[in-house]
């Protein structure tokens, strides 16, 4: 099947993954500075001082000891620091998605490069420019840039002065970041508030996250109402991690779990950005949780004001629920569940579901009957460099065959009528793994020298499903072989 001519092909990337710079052009130190590298069956840390001396370690959202400090160990080495180098490589990663043919290009602004100590230390000049060379670059290349506002890389500098995201003040501090992104970079015409919003809960198990949650979502829906004001032709949407969850078994108690599973986890961010309002089970949510979260009258007509223009998400593999014991369990994005047995998993274990993507793509246009953009998929794998005629060369037939059938399947569900914009490959080069800092946790269509003890010389290499893409977009999806 061909799609829309106007259907938006291309491949998104993060700053906080991929710019490396950490400590360059004006940019503030952000968590994952100190984040160090995991493996394929255990998480990275963020690693900090205790006030005795000694190493500490948290998982990334959650916040250290007052009394610690965020400090760098020799024995540990910091992937995000280094990046894959994007900051001075722009120019020759850019010409390579132009390469492949893209319509547009998703990055995200790092907020630690425009103000880096919020409001009251102003904003940073050579961030600036920074930015408005990449879109320029975009641009001469026929590439829409298409942003997210955040993305896991606000200044630790907020962390001392706020606490956290349970501080309205930082309601302030984002939408002046963002009014400010809107009015600089009128060049970008699609725009996300929060990179999936909705893994906070899922990261940080205090009873405060809620009330982190509400003010970020506040903060997005005032961003799209003065959005809308700066620039009446930008697109602002909310972006969410996917989680399509089936029963594991026809047990009606499993189905109820999916069910309720996929409102705790989706719905209670997609009904309340998309649709204005939190959805009525959220007061189940929080009686279970035991949390009470502080919404004004204000908040709730600003979350009605504020809906957002479209539903991007991501989308990598399916769960499964039950209420019953279960022996195999497997991974996923962010999450883990039972086994289902008749799916495959990756060598990360997580498992491919390309029929649980169109499933997705109809269960998400039915429930909010906006545009949705995937903005994320892919695979992780292990990529082998060979060399062939002198030169270096990836055999990626597993990474081509994740993505066919998924872009089969989003194909058949535009078909049959679903309303989706835009596909965005996660990624299209490789960047620092976020789950588990791993640079040898390959997604990209083009590969990176560089390991996961920061070891290489960065240089690029298209690998075979760079050229495969390259023919998907040229015949505008219709030619898959």
């Amino acid at each position: 099947m061909k799609m829309n001519r106007e259907f938006l092909w291309g491949g998104s990337i993060s700053a906080a993954q991929a710019e490396g710079a950490w400590n360059e052009g004006g940019k503030a130190e952000i968590q994952v500075d100190y984040g160090n590298v995991g493996t394929s069956s255990s998480p990275r840390f963020i690693v900090y001082k205790k006030d005795d001396g000694t190493k500490g370690k948290i998982i990334q959202f959650n916040r250290i000891p007052e009394s610690c400090e965020y400090k760098e160990f020799e024995d540990e080495y910091y992937p995000n620091r280094k990046g894959i180098d994007f900051y001075h490589r722009y120019k020759e990663d850019i010409a390579l998605f132009a390469e492949m043919g893209f319509k547009i290009f998703n990055t995200s602004i790092s907020w630690a490069r425009i103000f880096p100590k919020g409001m009251e230390g102003g904003v940073n000049e050579e961030g600036i420019d920074f930015y408005h060379d990449v879109f320029k670059e975009c641009i001469d290349h026929h590439i829409k840039p298409f942003v997210t506002l955040n993305k896991y890389d606000e200044p630790l500098f907020f962390e001392k002065k706020y606490g956290g995201w349970e501080n309205r003040k930082m309601i302030d501090e984002f939408v002046t970041f963002s009014t400010f992104c809107l009015k600089e970079f009128k060049e970008v015409e699609y725009w996300v508030t929060f990179n999936e919003i909705n893994v906070l809960p899922v990261a940080r198990q205090d009873k405060d996250v809620y009330q982190a949650l509400h003010n970020q979502m506040v903060a997005a829906a005032i961003t799209v109402e003065k959005g809308h004001e700066i620039n009446d032709n930008c697109k602002i949407g909310c972006m969410i991690a996917g989680q399509c969850i089936y029963p594991y078994s026809c047990d009606p108690n499993d189905v109820l779990l999916a069910y309720k599973l996929f409102q705790d986890s989706f719905a209670y961010c997609g009904d309340t950005m998309v649709r204005g309002k939190y959805p009525e089970f959220s007061k189940r949510l929080w009686k279970e949780k035991g949390v009470t979260v502080n919404i004004t009258e204000e908040d709730k007509e600003q979350l009605r004001r504020g809906k957002a223009d479209f539903l991007a998400f991501s989308y990598y593999n399916s769960n499964t629920a039950t209420v019953h014991e279960v022996k195999d369990t497997v991974s996923g994005n962010l999450s883990s569940s039972p086994k289902n047995p008749y799916l495959k998993t990756s060598d990360w274990d997580w498992q491919m579901d390309p029929t649980g993507f169109k499933y997705w793509l109809h269960l998400l246009n039915d429930r909010y009957q906006v545009p949705l953009f995937d903005v994320e998929n892919g695979l992780g794998a292990y990529d082998e460099v060979v060399i062939e005629d002198g030169k270096e060369v990836i055999h990626d037939d597993y990474r081509i065959d994740y993505l066919r059938d998924h872009i089969r399947a989003m194909e058949e569900a535009v078909e049959e009528g679903v309303d989706l914009i835009g596909y965005t490959v996660w990624t299209p080069i490789d960047v620092v793994s976020f789950v588990s800092g791993q640079m040898e946790k390959r997604y990209g269509l083009i590969y990176v020298d560089i390991n996961d003890k920061g070891e290489g010389d960065l240089h690029r290499v298209r690998k075979d499903s760079f050229h495969w893409y390259k023919k998907v977009i040229e015949s505008n999806g219709e030619d898959l072989d």
